[in-house]
């Protein structure tokens, strides 16, 4: 639908569009440019004040005022207004939409074009270092929840002309804003059309979890696969990194994540602590976190396999430092410390960090000491969960850990019920799950290993110098 060129008639539609009167922060002003009428309508804390006083005070300024009425909007915009975010636009929904999301508009009586001033100033947090991606060197800076601050993050670190940032909606009533970030020349160009479209065509109200939303609409996956399909980062230099890379990433307002696609099981893996030390600590440290998954996975369930089941090695190889307790007993120490585990892990992480420090306390010092008196677990259990707990947090990716804890808990289970069978067969559903894990575009979520390509795998495996790593020579899917 089309502005009419009586201002009147625009009024009564935005009074019938919008709650006018209503929401105490829509706010309306009527003006007079010379002779000409105008109205200007935009939302309160959205808008910089200064910068909308400014221009309104210089078109007001008779010695500003050549002519006591309009002629030609699109010569008045040029030659009146000098903000640079100013445009001209005749279509009621572009208009519905920019007031809703932060621009102001400005009509004038006589004229079927509206002029859009961009002076939008959202509420945002200062920009900080993320909480679950620290590291003892390198950037403090991370991503927030205005996406052009993140976009700026961004462009900062890679000044590159080819560095592009399309944007779109997303949300038949939220009208989210999503940026698609990539470089020119890097990016392959049939997934880059293949995100496009698939944004494009989300049908869906709202993304009310922000990136966490979108990314459950990109890549829908089944309850059997717990692992993540696309990984998130906080950080501007991990995103930036991925971009070199070819890979694109997707910044949605309102939300401190960016989505980096395709995705592999490798990125879960990585931590940017790496590239702050020196190669070979850096390939220590990651190796050790490799290490930590099947310690994650197979600690318990086998420790769980051999007491339960195998009690002749487990005396042997003195697994137990007590008695030998019966297999039923074994399986519920064990169900019940994993139980609190999670529930420690739980609570240390949505309570405030004044209490996390002493929650954790708590949990090692005294409860595991008191389950220990009263029978409800037995030091050696505790030790083998706490060292599986450690190396839970020991993996730079939260949702990739909490993928582990669930496959974990389901491979005890087997174990407790089937024994050897059991375990033997969760490891292999484990297996067939983690490998049909569904990405983006259908793309091998366990590339570079599989399709096998080994200058790739070796970067991953490896903290390569600068000098020899550099994703030009070796990213090439």
């Amino acid at each position: 639908m089309r502005l009419s060129t009586n201002l009147e008639e625009n009024i009564l539609y935005l009074e019938s569009a919008l709650p006018i009167g209503k929401s105490f922060d829509i706010n309306t002003r009527n003006l007079l440019f010379g002779k000409t009428r105008g109205y200007w309508i935009g939302i309160n804390g959205f808008c910089k004040t200064e910068v909308l006083q400014q221009i309104f005070s210089n078109l007001q300024d008779p010695l500003y005022m050549e002519d006591a009425t309009i002629e030609d909007i699109e010569r008045y915009l040029r030659a009146k207004i000098g903000y640079a975010q100013a445009s001209l636009t005749d279509d009621w929904g572009e208009i519905l939409h920019n007031i809703c999301s932060g621009p102001s508009v400005l009509f004038l009586d006589g004229f079927d074009r509206a002029i859009l001033l961009d002076v939008r100033a959202y509420p945002t947090r200062s920009v900080g270092e993320p909480d679950t991606e620290h590291v003892t060197r390198g950037a403090r800076d991370g991503f927030v929840e205005t996406m052009l601050s993140n976009a700026n993050l961004i462009r900062r670190r890679i000044r590159s002309p080819k560095l592009v940032f399309e944007s779109l909606s997303v949300g038949a009533e939220s009208e989210t804003d999503v940026s698609i970030a990539y470089l020119e020349g890097k990016v392959e160009p049939d997934f880059l059309q293949q995100i496009k479209g698939t944004l494009q065509n989300l049908s869906v109200t709202s993304l009310t979890m922000g990136s966490k939303s979108l990314e459950e609409l990109l890549v829908p996956r089944k309850w059997f696969h717990p692992l993540p399909s696309i990984h998130l980062t906080e950080r501007p230099d991990v995103a930036c990194s991925f971009l070199e890379e070819g890979h694109v990433a997707i910044l949605v307002d309102n939300s401190p994540a960016v989505l980096i696609l395709p995705c592999t099981i490798f990125q879960f893996t990585q931590s940017p602590e790496d590239y702050y030390k020196s190669p070979l600590v850096g390939t220590y440290f990651r190796l050790t976190r490799f290490f930590c998954i099947p310690i994650n996975l197979f600690l318990l369930p086998v420790f769980l396999l051999i007491t339960a089941y195998y009690p002749q090695l487990s005396a042997k190889w003195n697994l137990l430092s007590t008695k030998q307790l019966p297999g039923t007993l074994i399986i519920f120490y064990i169900l019940v410390a994993e139980f609190f585990l999670d529930l420690f892990k739980y609570s240390g992480s949505v309570s405030s960090s004044r209490f996390s420090g002493s929650l954790s306390i708590v949990g090692g010092l005294i409860i595991g000491d008191v389950a220990v008196e009263l029978n409800w677990s037995c030091v050696e259990i505790l030790f083998y969960a706490a060292i599986t707990l450690l190396s839970s947090l020991a993996l730079s990716s939260m949702e990739f850990a909490e993928g582990l804890r669930v496959y974990r808990v389901f491979l005890i289970l087997a174990t407790a019920f089937f024994g050897l069978g059991g375990f033997i067969t969760g490891s292999i559903l484990i297996a067939l799950s983690a490998a049909t894990t569904p990405t983006f575009a259908g793309k091998s979520y366990l590339w570079p290993l599989f399709p096998f390509h080994w200058e790739a795998l070796r970067t991953l495996l490896f903290r390569y110098p600068t000098t020899k790593a550099q994703p030009s020579k070796v990213w090439r899917r």
